[in-house]
């Protein structure tokens, strides 16, 4: 199957989960079209698409949202599936999903939408930003959880196996 995985990043850590749910994707058969929200110019041709965003202020950024918005009607029509990355700490701070995610996943039917913990590394944060984390006290590291990113995405490799190709055969 032909599967778009696209994520919107600030400093680049969303963009690894969505690199390693690619990988994963790819090692079980199917034809990965990683790419940044702002490149997709059309979805038809393509048969499931994995779409992420970092958590900014409990919401998707603007890249993220964009996309699913711009082609609502496309996506609705193939497999999809939604991740976030944002909360970080141990436990998980804010423990909540996104407050976006319920309803863009509504806008195109997505069949799920998951939740990742993320990174802080305040080297890669501006200045507006390190001030806020420090305000708040959010905790520096990587708290992604890279067995659950590829567990969830063999989870998905193995729906997507099962079902027949939504898109005509072709280049995309």
């Amino acid at each position: 199957m032909k599967v778009l995985v696209s994520a919107a990043s600030r400093h680049g850590a969303t963009v690894e989960v969505a690199a390693t749910i690619g990988a994963v994707l790819g090692a079980a058969g199917h034809d990965v079209y990683i790419l940044a929200p702002d490149e997709i110019r059309r979805i038809d041709g393509l048969d499931a698409a994995v779409i992420g965003s970092a958590v900014y202020v409990g919401r998707w950024i603007e890249p993220a949202r964009d996309l699913v918005a711009r082609h609502k009607v496309a996506l609705s029509k193939i497999p999809v599936w939604l991740f976030s990355s944002g909360p970080v700490g141990d436990p998980p701070r804010p423990p909540e999903d996104p407050s976006d995610a319920p309803a863009l996943a509504d806008l195109i039917g997505a069949r799920g939408h998951r939740c990742f913990p993320g990174l802080v590394d305040k080297r890669r944060l501006g200045i507006a930003e390190r001030a806020m984390v420090a305000a708040v006290r959010v905790p520096e590291g990587d708290y992604r959880p890279w067995g659950d990113i590829e567990a969830w995405a063999r989870e998905i490799a193995t729906v997507l196996a099962a079902e027949p190709p939504v898109a005509e055969p072709g280049p995309t």
